[in-house]
This record gives C-alpha cells, structure tokens and sequence, in this order.
C-alpha cells in the first residue's frame, strides 16, 4: 500500500535524491553534489523550511518512492517556473521503479490540495518540453503554457475553487 504525507525532517536526504532525479538531464548528467549545488539550482533547497515551502513524500511499505514539493520565490530569486511572488513553483519526482503506475497523479493531486489548503491561487512549474510523459500529466491536471525560461516551458495551474466546500 501507498501512504502520502508530509515530508518530515529526517527525511531531507531523499528529499534531495528525489530533487536530484526530478532535473530532466538525459546525457551527461552531473554529479548530485555538484548539480544540486549549482548557483542556478542551489535556491531549490537552501535553507529548506521557510515560510512557503511544502513537501510531501509517497511511502510504499513505509519506504520512501516519491516526493512532491513546492517553494515560493520572488523577483530577486526567481526560479524557472517563476510566476510571481505568490505562485509556488512545484517540482516532483518518483524512483524509477514506481514510474507510470499512478503515482504521479496521485502526488501532483495531493499537493495541489494542499496548495489549496494553504491558500494559494495557483501553482507553476518548470518542464523539459521533450520530457513529454510529464507534459501530458500536467496537461491532465490543467496546467497551461506560460511561458519558456531558458530550455524548458513554464506551466501554470489556476484553482477554481468550488465556493461551497473549498475543493477544486
């Protein structure tokens, strides 16, 4: 069985594994010590815990496979799905062995429930538009296109929340 919940600290070393394998590189990928520590990447998870960060974690047999997390950024430190100061901008990732069973679904309609939860309006992303598995299930989801930052495409997600019971 599966179980989803929020990401607890002892938990912050596959939380960066999982960061790592959600950066779409397919040849030569460097190092995660390295590719995590870039100064383009390193925002993604300095200082992990602030105000507007979110993370939630898929165990299967209480063993980590997965991990969906959001953070805000603003105009000083934008990441590459930057919106604006209050759009989160998620990432996700699942252990190759768990792929195309689901659970990609599952965890983006989690945390968009605690997005909502949390009070946001909206959630952003960055994807590889070659990456097109990950296209096609934020499309599902309702993600649009926003916009390109570099090489990949910057996806937004608009809650329209039902006034009477505050679901999507």
């Amino acid at each position: 069985m599966i179980d989803v919940r929020k990401l607890e600290q002892q938990e912050y070393d596959f939380f960066m594994d999982m960061h790592y394998e959600s950066i779409y590189i397919l040849q030569g990928k460097p190092p995660k010590h390295e590719l995590l520590n870039a100064p383009n990447l390193k925002k993604y998870s300095e200082n992990w815990g602030r105000k507007g960060d979110m993370a939630l974690i898929a165990l299967y047999d209480n063993i980590p496979i997965g991990a969906v997390w959001y953070r805000l950024f603003d105009e000083t430190n934008k990441g590459y799905g930057f919106i604006d100061c209050e759009t989160p901008e998620l990432g996700i990732a699942i252990h190759s062995n768990f792929r195309q069973q689901g659970l990609g679904l599952r965890l983006m309609e989690e945390i968009i429930q605690q997005a909502i939860s949390d009070g946001y309006k909206s959630l952003s992303l960055s994807v590889d538009p070659e990456n097109q598995v990950a296209v096609q299930l934020y499309e599902k989801l309702g993600f649009e296109y926003f916009g390109v930052s570099g090489t990949s495409w910057t996806m937004k997600l608009n809650f329209k929340i039902n006034s009477t019971n505050g679901t999507r």
